[in-house]
Formats: structure tokens, C-alpha cells, sequence
């Protein structure tokens, strides 16, 4: 089980073979303990996962107070967060191959991102960690006693991410904004992934996708404040004609 990372990884692994463990009334604490340890191996970082209520047989799971810690020279606690994370897994598939998550959904997700004056970002660090740790394709696969489930998930949606956008470090300033929705498809592709993997590319795909309209947000932002400098000084030189 190693290099499972990031919200769903131990409970697509518990779906493929271990269901016998239900009946020990400690899943939700092995599932919450894992996502905080090979999370923060895969990351790099901390992670902290409050509770997880898993309902396997009804095809249905939540996992509650979700947090990835940032590098520690940044000022924000987090990078980022949420709520809860609402599962959606396909009954029908779970004796079959691959397994299918039928849908992942991520509610009232946080994220914190801080650019330095020297180009760097706690995000992009956090991606840089997630894609070493990641197998190569090139690696020869490691013989396990016990074969891992094949995932697919044909939905994941992040609706309105809340993103804190620290500038201060360019000369701007923190900025508030409301992202759009995040809806990814498809990931583990038709034959799925194994289990140890397919965590690792969720957490890929969902912080790109956050890092991609960040810097959106960050490049408005910038252009916004120099073109309010602009209107600023023609405006006091155009005062300054009339005096």
C-alpha cells in the first residue's frame, strides 16, 4: 500500500479486497489513518483528516475536515482544504475490473496560494513533490502478495473553490476569489489504475486544475492593478491641467 495518497486511495483499495474488514467496526479509523500517512508521504506535506464515515455497503462514503499543510516558508497553514468529500462508489463493480467511483464530490474546497518574488508558489512546490513521488512508467512493476484493484473514476467535481491569492511578495496584495467549477472525467482512463496509484493522480489532476486558474486570477490581478495605476495618473495629471 505504498504511495497511496489523497482523499480516496485506502477506500478504493478496501473496495477491491478487503470488505471482510467492515464486520471489524474499525474502518473508518484505518481509512483516516492512511489518507494521513501516505498522503503526506506523496505530498510531502502534512495531512490531516478529521473523520470518515464509510457506508461500503450502500456504495456510499464521506470523508470530513480534509487538510494539506504548505511548505513551511510559506505563511498559510494549509494549502489546501475541505469540508467534506462525498463519495459515490458503483456497487456492481466491485467483483469486476476495473472498479468504478462513479463519482468524487469535493464540497466548499479551500485553497491557499502564495507567490514569492523569486517565481516560486507553495502549489506548484506541492505538484513538484506529488509528480517525483509518482511511479514511472519505466519502472519495473514490484510483485505484491496481495494484486491490486484496477480504479476508475468517471467523475470528479470541486464546485466553487474558495482561493486565497497572496500577491504581497510581487507588490499587490491578498485577493479573495470564488473559482469555477473543477469537473475532471475519466481519470484512471478505461482500464482504470492500480489502487497505489490512482490516489496519487487525483491529487495531481485536482491541485493542476487549481494551479492553472490561479494563475489566471494571478496574471488579471496584476494587469487590474497597473491599469488602476495608469487611470490613476492620467486622472491627476488631467486634474492637475484644470487647476
Amino acid at each position: 500500500m505504498k504511495k497511496l495518497a489523497a482523499l480516496v486511495l485506502v477506500l478504493l483499495l478496501v473496495c477491491g479486497g478487503a470488505l471482510w474488514f467492515l464486520a471489524s467496526g474499525q474502518l473508518n479509523d484505518f481509512i483516516k489513518a492512511q489518507i494521513e500517512t501516505q498522503g503526506s508521504k506523496i505530498t510531502s506535506q502534512q495531512v490531516n483528516v478529521n473523520s470518515v464515515e464509510m457506508k461500503l455497503a450502500e456504495g456510499a462514503g464521506i470523508i470530513n475536515g480534509f487538510s494539506l499543510g504548505n511548505p513551511k516558508h510559506y505563511k498559510y497553514k494549509n494549502a489546501f482544504s475541505f469540508d467534506t468529500v462525498v463519495l459515490d462508489i458503483n456497487i456492481k463493480s466491485l467483483t469486476e475490473d476495473p472498479i468504478v467511483i462513479d463519482e468524487i464530490t469535493i464540497n466548499n474546497p479551500q485553497a491557499f496560494v502564495e507567490l514569492t518574488n523569486n517565481g516560486k508558489a507553495n502549489l506548484k512546490e506541492i505538484l513538484d513533490e506529488i509528480e517525483k513521488n509518482l511511479p514511472k512508467s519505466n519502472e519495473p512493476v514490484k510483485e505484491s502478495k496481495t494484486k491490486e484493484p484496477n480504479i476508475r473514476v468517471t467523475k470528479l467535481t470541486l464546485a466553487q473553490t474558495s482561493l486565497s491569492l497572496d500577491l504581497s511578495a510581487l507588490g499587490n496584495k491578498e485577493h479573495q476569489v470564488v473559482l469555477r467549477d473543477i469537473n475532471l472525467s475519466n481519470i484512471g482512463g478505461t482500464s482504470g489504475l492500480p489502487a497505489s496509484q490512482l490516489g496519487a493522480q487525483i491529487a495531481k489532476e485536482a491541485l493542476s486544475s487549481i494551479w492553472e486558474q490561479a494563475k489566471k486570477e494571478q496574471k488579471k490581478k496584476i494587469k487590474d492593478t497597473i491599469t488602476n495605476k495608469i487611470k490613476e495618473k492620467a486622472l491627476d495629471k488631467l486634474n492637475s491641467l484644470f487647476k
